[in-house]
């Protein structure tokens, strides 16, 4: 593994903290185990922050104009990505999770990396912005960061960070309507680009019918509106995915629920988490600000960890996931970089290798659940196999297995990997769900539920598969109560037997 950087003062070490939080958590995303997930994220990081050097240097020695670049920690997610690339094309795939590896070779990874006016316009738009309005928009929205942390942590003003989070939030807005102008469109999207402008304003307009039909059949016209609709919650969303691609739905999910066990749910726009609300009992909370430095480091890992953990222990539950086949990555075992000899230097011991690939997870990104695919959380928390009666008259045509990859009280993530024996032009998985589980979000496929079944149909970029090949694809779901596997998988209305 190489080196990590050392911090070069006390300021670029309580960063490195930071960012090191927010590089292993999607780094573990994208890997199917702890081991890997931990060697991703170092040579990303690594990588990262000397891109992050290399371009302040350049703004000092220059003109004294920035290149247009990302703020430090969506840089260094994007680094993450390419070096996931580096690995598919080296022939370290299999260290990936599978369904990062499906989207690396589909035609929305190549617009990341394509010409720069078809790439998202949320990543144009962010990186068209001055570095602090970047940051202040990164840290509030896509890290969940509480807004008084956040200005603290920027040098503004508290009492006036909401208004200037709001601008910054219209800028955003105004640079994805330009930039998604300036991306090359044919005739019908070019037609609808300023009536989408128009609908997207305010939260009273009525979107016509023949503009939800073209948003639900173009992929960059829908992208597109959800940057510009600001007033329904998805910005978060529109960022994070538009900026990382692959699994952004899931980091931003672990995201916030790092930051609620770092901070204490129902901070996130309310009391200073460092010096506490004795209202609410947060008053032991205060801390020292000589001591938040360094704490932070071990707050962060502490917080990551407990994120990725899954929450209850029913029988039911333990049914679904017996005991974790990998440790979490981001416990004691892996520190992040260490400081230097003037700077606060964050608590460490040795990286544990003992970590066990998991099955596939993952949101589809395009979010493992936060997994876009197969086998979210870096993956494998817990497996279970789903069962499945054999065809009558003959052995079953493909197997099946079930991956619970986290759960928490009111919603988890899982993927499903399908091994067919013949060769198919395109797929259709069902299955029965026990407990009155109900499907969100699905990645790698369409979902449709009805009642108790789910059917997941092939997307256009992985509807075809050799024979003893593996499909797969992760979704997002709620649960109350009980959360037992899905049973009655079948592929293409023929049963799938039990992995």
């Amino acid at each position: 593994m190489p080196d990590l950087p050392s911090p070069q003062d006390a300021t670029e070490a309580a960063l490195f903290s930071e960012c090191w939080d927010a590089v292993l958590s999607y780094a573990d995303l994208c890997t199917s185990g702890s081991a890997a997930a931990a060697q991703l994220a170092r040579e990303a990081f690594a990588q990262g922050i000397r891109e992050v050097r290399a371009a302040e240097a350049g703004t000092v020695r220059g003109t004294g104009r920035r290149s247009s670049r990302l703020p430090r920690i969506p840089l260094l997610l994007t680094a993450v990505r390419g070096t996931a690339a580096a690995w598919e094309e080296a022939g370290q795939g299999h260290r990936l999770d599978p369904d990062l590896r499906l989207w690396l070779h589909s035609d929305r990874a190549a617009r990341y990396t394509g010409p720069p006016l078809e790439r998202p316009v949320a990543l144009r738009a962010l990186r068209d912005l001055q570095r602090a309005d970047a940051e202040l928009l990164w840290l509030a929205e896509a890290e969940a960061l509480p807004l008084p942390l956040v200005a603290r942590r920027l040098g503004l003003d508290p009492e006036t960070a909401p208004e200037e989070l709001d601008q910054v939030r219209g800028l955003f807005r105004d640079r994805c309507h330009r930039n998604h102008l300036d991306s090359p469109m044919d005739a019908e999207c070019r037609s609808y680009a300023r009536l989408l402008d128009a609908v997207t304003r305010s939260p009273a307009s009525d979107t016509p019918d023949d503009l939800s039909r073209h948003l639900a059949t173009c992929a960059p016209c829908a992208e597109a509106a959800a940057c510009l609709r600001l007033h329904d919650g998805g910005l978060p969303g529109a960022l994070v995915g538009g900026v990382v691609g692959w699994g952004g739905l899931a980091y931003l999910e672990r995201r916030r629920r790092a930051a609620e066990v770092r901070l204490g749910t129902g901070h996130r726009d309310g009391a200073d988490p460092e010096h506490g609300d004795p209202a609410d009992g947060t008053a032991g909370a205060r801390l020292a600000r000589n001591g938040l430095l360094a704490a932070a480091v071990l707050v962060s890992g502490l917080a990551l960890t407990v994120s990725l953990m899954p929450f209850g222990d029913t029988d039911a539950e333990s049914a679904v996931r017996p005991d974790t086949d990998r440790r979490s990555v981001t416990g004691p075992g892996l520190p992040p970089p260490t400081a230097s000899a003037g700077a606060p230097s964050p608590s460490a011991s040795a990286a544990d290798p003992s970590g066990t690939p998991a099955g596939p997870r993952k949101p589809s990104a395009e979010h493992t659940p936060d997994r876009d695919e197969p086998a979210p959380e870096p993956q494998g928390t817990s497996s279970a196999t789903a069962t499945a009666a054999p065809a009558p008259g003959g052995p079953p045509s493909c197997r099946v297995a079930y991956d619970l990859v986290n759960q928490w009280p009111d919603g988890f993530q899982a993927t499903v990997t399908v091994t067919t024996h013949e060769p198919l032009d395109s797929w259709r998985v069902g299955f029965s769900f026990r407990d009155g589980q109900r499907v969100r979000q699905m990645w790698d496929a369409t979902a449709s539920q009805d009642g108790s079944r789910v059917t997941a149909t092939a997307a256009d970029y992985n509807r075809t598969v050799p024979a003893g090949a593996e499909l797969a694809f992760g979704f997002l779901a709620s649960w109350r109560g009980t959360n037992s596997p899905p049973s009655d998988f079948t592929l293409n209305g023929r049963p799938c037997a039990k992995a």
